[in-house]
């Protein structure tokens, strides 16, 4: 027991759940990837099943940050950053159950803009991996992800235009357009998680 009757606690990793949360979000992220590509079934149980872990390192969070006082970065910030990447892997799996339902055949270029997300991802995962121990490599990552993303609406204005050309029914095309809307939606998440990133750094370090 310590001073006032209060056992000492081992100190808690934010760092760690972090790091956990974002490697299964990306995970999730390429498993969007592969199912643009292989359209295979078994994606959607999948990625519920990837959801489910992380967010229980979600919890893990949000019912740590509770418990302590102190904490490595701000509490807040913490808690703004596992929200955010929260929210990637909800839009990764909603955009796989909206197509199964609008019955939406994957395009080109929507394999291309899933594959930018993977590598746009990857760098926000290097990133918070870094962040505890190199946060000038963190810093730079985000960066890096950042610049692939703004490449990346390119790919989205060309996919939009083509659906002019395409030679289906008006409402099979308004279905393609949400799915490339939900795209670029997931975009601005990694985007907006970035940008968090990038404001620990210049408030931290």
């Amino acid at each position: 027991m310590g001073l006032f009757g209060f056992s000492k606690k081992k100190k808690l990793d934010f760092f760690k759940l972090l790091n956990l949360q974002m490697q299964r979000t990306f995970d999730g992220v390429k498993l969007l990837d592969h199912y643009f590509k292989k359209n295979e079934e078994d994606v959607v149980d999948n990625l519920c099943k990837l959801e489910h872990e992380a967010d229980e390192y979600r919890r893990f969070i949000v019912d740590d940050l509770n418990q302590t006082f102190i904490t490595p970065i701000d509490r807040k910030d913490i808690y703004a950053l596992s929200r955010s990447i929260d929210d990637i892997m909800d839009l990764a799996k909603i955009i796989v159950e909206e197509i199964e339902v609008l019955e939406v055949r994957p395009n080109q270029y929507m394999q291309m803009i899933s594959t930018n997300l993977v590598h746009a991802t990857s760098k926000l995962n290097d990133s918070i991996n870094h962040l505890k121990e190199r946060p000038n490599l963190s810093r730079e990552a985000a960066i890096r992800s950042n610049l692939l993303l703004n490449n990346l609406q390119h790919l989205y204005f060309e996919a939009i235009k083509d659906l002019s050309e395409l030679d289906t029914d008006i409402s099979y095309r308004f279905k393609l357009r949400e799915v490339f809307h939900r795209l670029l939606e997931l975009a601005k998440q990694i985007k907006l998680t970035n940008n968090i990133l990038l404001d620990i750094m210049i408030k931290t370090y």
